[in-house]
């Protein structure tokens, strides 16, 4: 879950004009999955805002989005790779999705010999946009293939069919949810991605005015984030539609955030639960863990679930105040503010630090080296099951092993929940792993997007971040950035960390490079 850039050219990958239709078929077919060793970059417009730029007409409930993973740890094989059928990549990064999704691995251009002109192109290639049935039997990332259907069978990637229900366009408040929540059959694009140690998930529904993004930053082995790829989306959608079909009428924002709570409990049971048959043969998946940040946008409700260090940031523009201090509704300063919509359960909050140590008060190591048993930065996690009950810690080898000193957790799975109803000052999210802000701060991160979107237009700010990490951490290593990329995945990571962002813009205006 790490570090360190010069000038020097970049990435390649130069956006192209896709086909226009007139609606997104169901894109179930996955284009062939490509093998980047260093990462991936990739995009989404809204068949609506094809429409738009086609038809000159404006949408203002239009989105697009962009994402760009690096990865800095190499790949790492599946303790629980039980599937003959299987193909999980060896690259440390890999990606694959439906047909409207573009993408693009990210290429260095040229070589080092410094010099301040970077000299990228930046955009995912077009995928094109096509239909038919999925594809069952491949998989990129692998896991455990049970015939019964039982436990061990739930590794297997689940890829979605269907998410919510249309929504009511009349407006929402604090309390109520815009429409109905729950899931009725739907066309549904979706894209996966591994980057080192870091997954991600997209799933957008047009049809239903729905994306779901999951973003996992994974510690210790893939177990753990590739299982949370594979079910957690699965399980949402069977919570919500559980909430859906429990009476009739609006649903509360706080049904919908309780539903994501229990989804990410029963996954994390249901890993328990596999882990434990094959903790004999495999004890080092009690080590194995991750941090969630789950996204759930349905219109103009934004719901959110964080476990760990990752983050959710929301660019708005800030209001103009007058000099007596009051904030006006209709003055508004270019400049984008950073709201940071998570929060970070780690040893660098205090709270969480004597929460930890209140709960264990006849431990004095709880926390140590400014680590959880000196072991975890995070305070909470998926998974990591030798923190959370001394039989996990017992099944590991004795080097392995921490003082387990009583029976409660060191630290849980509780999530942090959130929701944010969109509005007219909202202009883009920043979803990333904590990689990014190793580097940045919030409002570092909204400011870099913001002057790249209106210097760049054609461009990826997602991918552009992500770039912006690897020279900053080259610079403070004192190399230029084709020397830090020359350096193999595992040695890079004293450098920086996996990095995934995705960035979804609010205003369906970022992406005019693929449209």
């Amino acid at each position: 879950m790490g570090n360190g850039i010069s000038s020097s050219s970049c990435f390649s990958g130069c956006a192209r004009r896709p086909r226009l239709r007139r609606r997104h078929v169901a894109a179930a077919v996955t284009s062939e999955p490509f093998d980047e060793g260093l990462g991936h970059s990739f995009c989404y417009v809204s068949s609506s805002k094809l429409e738009e730029e086609l038809n000159n007409t404006n949408n203002s409930n239009l989105y697009s989005i962009s994402g760009a993973s690096v990865s800095a740890n190499p790949s790492t094989a599946l303790s629980t790779s039980l599937d003959p059928y299987s193909s999980y990549s060896s690259a440390a990064a890999a990606f694959d999705s439906s047909t409207s999704f573009s993408s693009v691995p990210l290429r260095r251009v040229g070589g080092g010999g410094g010099g301040n002109e970077r000299g990228f192109l930046s955009g995912p290639i077009e995928r094109g946009f096509l239909s038919g049935p999925l594809d069952d039997h491949r998989s990129l990332f692998s896991g455990p293939l049970d015939g019964s259907g039982g436990l061990t069978g739930r590794l297997r990637r689940s890829l979605s069919h269907s998410l919510f229900r249309s929504r009511n366009k009349g407006g929402s408040d604090d309390n109520h949810s815009s429409g109905s929540i729950g899931l009725e059959p739907a066309e549904e694009q979706w894209a996966q991605g591994k980057a080192g140690e870091d997954r991600v998930h997209v799933v957008v529904s047009e049809e239903n005015d729905s994306v779901f993004v999951g973003i996992y930053d994974g510690f210790n082995g893939p177990d753990a984030t590739d299982f949370l790829l594979s079910n957690l989306y699965a399980s949402v959608r069977k919570e919500l539609e559980a909430v859906r079909s429990q009476g009739q009428g609006q649903k509360s924002h706080l049904h919908v955030l309780k539903a994501l709570s229990r989804a990410l409990r029963r996954t994390e049971e249901d890993y328990f639960e596999v882990a434990d048959k094959m903790s004999a043969e495999n004890p080092e998946l009690a080590l194995m863990g991750s941090c969630v940040l789950v996204m759930l946008m349905k219109g103009e409700d934004v719901y959110l679930m964080s476990v760990g260090d990752s983050r959710a940031v929301l660019a708005r523009t800030a209001r103009r105040r007058h000099r007596g201090g009051r904030e006006t509704s209709d003055e508004l300063v270019k400049n984008l503010a950073a709201l940071q919509l998570t929060l970070e359960h780690s040893t660098s909050v205090k709270e969480e630090v004597l929460r930890i140590r209140n709960e264990h008060p006849d431990d004095g190591s709880a926390i140590a080296n400014d680590r959880v048993k000196g072991s975890l930065k995070v305070t909470r996690a998926f998974g990591a099951g030798f923190l959370k009950q001394p039989k996990w810690n017992n099944a590991l080898l004795e080097m392995f092993r921490i003082d387990y000193v009583g029976t409660s957790p060191y630290i849980t799975c509780n999530p942090y929940l959130y929701h944010h109803t969109l509005g007219p000052r909202d202009r883009f999210l920043i979803l990333s792993s904590d990689g990014l802000y190793q580097y940045f701060n919030n409002d570092e991160a909204v400011a870099e997007v913001e002057l790249f979107i209106a210097t760049t237009p054609e461009g990826d700010p997602a991918q552009h971040l992500v770039e912006e990490v690897l020279f900053r951490a080259a610079k403070k290593a004192g190399m230029d950035f084709h020397e830090l990329l020359e350096i193999p995945q595992g040695d890079r990571r004293r450098y920086h960390d996996d990095v995934s962002v995705i960035v979804i813009s609010l205003e369906g205006r970022i992406w005019r490079s693929c449209v």
